[in-house]
């Protein structure tokens, strides 16, 4: 059965991982791999979620089945961090989720719910976008295509060129939209872009699908989801897959939620009766977990704001870097202009360097990132920034 199969080629970034750790340099820099790190490199556990932990192991009682949907506590939060408490939506009954192991999981169960409402939809998604949405999406039975988005010779937003390619996509169709953050570019919508596509999505008809992997990463948890607020509040129908790893710290834990907002509270349980069975036919159950974690710390006033501070520690940490970036590549006559990455937001953004540069830095000086020149900027700290910048200006 299996002898026909053929090898295929790593993941580049798991790769690119096995020779960063295979690398005795001392002074060896990771900028491939898009987990937040703090000043000494360390991927390390939020307090907020330590505390939360230890009273889950205390008053833990029973380790049965949560059910496909998750925890009713943990889907309500969620929502309300997602849309806000107020939101219209949330008010009128017509959004209904699930817990996800993680924001792979939501992707590939809202896909794969896609699939049953409308067989073979076409999915627009931008370019460049995180490669892993293709196979999520794709492998779920969608049709991909692509929309103008970032252009790497000015590092900038391709926006009239998306606006052209997206005045084509009618109903039916769904448009793939990064609610902030986005990876791989850091290159956000503004407020005004976001109200011109949530009005071109209720005219023409498309169903927006907004994945939200990393709220609170750029300028705070209520204006990173802004713009996914006013498609709720301006459209019918949408798709939200949201992740827990990046705000919450917890990657291993793998937890997401899949939400969909309907245009009443009639077919949103008729919709979720589908989504539930989609869940169903998966995994089965999700793991729970990380999302008591998650649930424990949203519903303790106290928790929560400590896990607030935190998680404005490591935005204003990223943000911090992204100046001293900018600044250190100028002191070191690095030639071009780099002020784009001040204003780009989240953990990535493109250097703008080719392919062949990548790999003299990472031949010559032991720095790891992918052939884009996409760069994970937690992987910088102030021990190793004037290294890396010195490293850059000698390859342009």
């Amino acid at each position: 059965m299996f002898k026909h199969l053929s090898s295929l080629s790593p993941d580049p970034i798991l790769g690119l991982l096995a020779s960063y750790r295979a690398d005795e340099n001392p002074h060896k820099i990771d900028l491939g791999v898009g987990v937040y790190k703090d000043e000494s490199g360390h991927t390390g556990v939020l307090q907020a979620v330590k505390e939360a932990e230890t009273r889950l192991l205390q008053s833990e009682e029973t380790k049965a089945y949560i059910g496909p949907a998750g925890t009713v506590g943990f889907n309500r939060a969620m929502q309300e961090l997602i849309l806000g408490a107020d939101h219209p939506a949330l008010a009128a009954n017509r959004v209904r989720s699930a817990q996800t192991p993680g924001g792979c999981g939501a992707l590939r169960v809202l896909a794969e719910f896609v699939n049953r409402a409308e067989p073979g939809a076409t999915i627009w998604v931008s370019d460049p976008t995180w490669a892993n949405h293709v196979p999520l999406l794709g492998n779920a039975g969608l049709q991909i295509k692509t929309y103008p988005y970032y252009d790497r010779a000015s590092s900038s937003l391709r926006f009239e060129a998306m606006v052209e390619a997206l005045s084509e996509v009618g109903r039916g169709d769904l448009v793939l939209l990064h609610a902030c953050c986005h990876n791989p570019c850091g290159a956000d919508l503004s407020r005004d872009q976001w109200r011109q596509l949530a009005q071109m999505a209720q005219k023409q008809g498309f169903t927006p699908f907004i994945d939200m992997a990393y709220q609170g990463f750029g300028e705070g948890l209520a204006d990173d989801a802004w713009g996914l607020r006013l498609m709720a509040e301006s459209v019918d129908e949408m798709l939200v897959a949201a992740s827990c790893s990046k705000n919450f710290g917890l990657y291993r834990e793998r937890v997401g939620l899949a939400m969909v907002v309907y245009g009443d509270a009639a077919s949103a349980d008729r919709g979720q009766s589908q989504l539930l069975n989609v869940v169903r036919g998966n995994y089965s159950m999700p793991p729970s977990h990380g999302a008591a974690i998650v649930e424990s710390i949203l519903s303790d006033a106290g928790l929560r704001a400590n896990w607030e501070e935190e998680l404005t520690e490591m935005r204003e940490r990223i943000n911090g870097l992204r100046l001293g970036l900018v600044e250190n590549l100028a002191a070191a006559g690095a030639s071009g202009d780099f002020s784009f990455i001040q204003r780009q937001k989240g953990m990535f953004s493109f250097l703008g360097i080719t392919p062949e540069q990548v790999q003299r830095l990472q031949q010559e000086y032991s720095i790891y990132m992918v052939d884009s020149s996409r760069i994970s900027i937690a992987g910088l700290s102030q021990s190793n920034m004037e290294y890396f910048c010195r490293a850059v200006a000698s390859i342009l």
